[in-house]
């Protein structure tokens, strides 16, 4: 990202034509937070939160961040593992005792959280037909009927929303502390994030945005909840962009853990995209400068989040409306940098958490 300080206000008059054009009046819409050598050079929202209120997105609205949420259940488990209460290198059969032995005692902690374990995914098998939301634990009732793998684990990448659901359930096991209640306590309050949470039903979210999608005739519609919407462990943080800048701050400064060594030892290659891993909760690209990456795609919202430490570079766009990704392909576009790869090597990755 080439931009100099003379150059700051030519790019938010771009960003604000490009978003402009992308978003329509009294419609759902886009924040985006732009970082260049840590100075905040782009924090702004169109759009508005929902139908009713039609309050203005800003900063601090509130977004699910669907599989961006994934970077933070891994941070719980890197967590557990620097307190000692757990190993990357444990059977999964030391968590879950329900699981068929024969596929628990081969699927170790470290398979679960860079998708090796070959799991079942449980969008596949669930019941469409039962009228309730799934939580985590009814993720591991599904898992525990399930006798087999798509692969050996450990031998292959298959983005796996049940490895994180089962990875929310070992925080809770191993804690003593439900999910979010960990969540809050380890990773929220530390870094500042007042107004971040894990999704709970009943949990009001401050300054929270409603999902949308777009029917055939493109025309939006409320699409905020879906079968698999209380599922926390592989889609559950809501959070702003704001906060959002706080976790990204966190990263560059080791605050929680040393996110550098940790990549450096917990990767799988991923053979779709040259050049580019899996570590806990982020694909990245290795080209000398590391750069991380992770989207989120929902029933209603579209989250993407790069972020080069070495550089203090970050990009994060969130909006509350379902495959809503053109808008970020044109910014990648504006800000294309061999440091962040080019929009296709991203969006190739993006292509794989679905």
């Amino acid at each position: 990202m080439l931009i100099n300080h003379a150059a700051y206000s030519q790019l938010e008059k771009r960003m604000d034509s490009l978003i402009r054009q992308s978003t329509q009046p009294n419609q759902p819409g886009i924040a985006l937070s732009i970082e260049s050598n840590g100075k905040i050079i782009y924090n702004k929202g169109f759009g508005i939160v929902d139908a009713v209120s039609k309050k203005n997105i800003d900063a601090k609205t509130n977004f699910r961040l669907a599989s961006v949420s994934k970077q933070f259940t891994a941070m719980c488990i890197l967590l557990l593992e620097k307190d000692q209460k757990l190993s990357l290198e444990d059977p999964i059969s030391k968590f879950f005792p329900e699981l068929p032995s024969n596929l628990s005692q081969k699927i170790l902690v470290r398979h679960l959280i860079t998708h090796t374990s070959g799991i079942i995914d449980y969008e596949e098998v669930m019941d469409n037909s039962i009228d309730k939301q799934l939580l985590d634990l009814d993720v591991l009732n599904i898992l525990k009927t399930q006798n087999k793998t798509y692969f050996n684990p450990g031998s292959q990448f298959r983005y796996s929303n049940s490895a994180y659901a089962l990875l929310a359930i070992m925080v809770e096991r191993t804690s003593g502390k439900s999910f979010p209640e960990f969540m809050k306590e380890r990773i929220f309050k530390p870094l500042k994030m007042n107004n971040s949470l894990v999704y709970e039903f009943k949990t009001k979210i401050p300054n929270r945005s409603m999902g949308f999608a777009r029917d055939e005739n493109h025309k939006l519609y409320l699409n905020d909840q879906s079968s698999t919407s209380a599922v926390q462990g592989d889609g559950g943080v809501y959070c702003s962009i704001n906060d959002y800048k706080k976790w990204t701050h966190g990263i560059w400064n080791n605050s929680l853990i040393n996110m550098s060594a940790i990549l450096s030892r917990v990767n799988i290659p991923i053979k779709e995209v040259t050049g580019s891993y899996y570590g806990p909760g982020w694909f990245y690209f290795d080209k000398g400068t590391p750069a991380l990456f992770h989207s989120g795609s929902t029933c209603g919202f579209s989250t993407y989040a790069i972020n080069i430490p070495s550089r203090k570079i970050s990009i994060v766009y969130f909006s509350n409306i379902a495959g809503n990704s053109e808008p970020f392909k044109k910014i990648l576009n504006i800000l294309k940098d061999d440091g962040i790869s080019s929009p296709a090597e991203v969006f190739s990755l993006h292509q794989l958490t679905r």
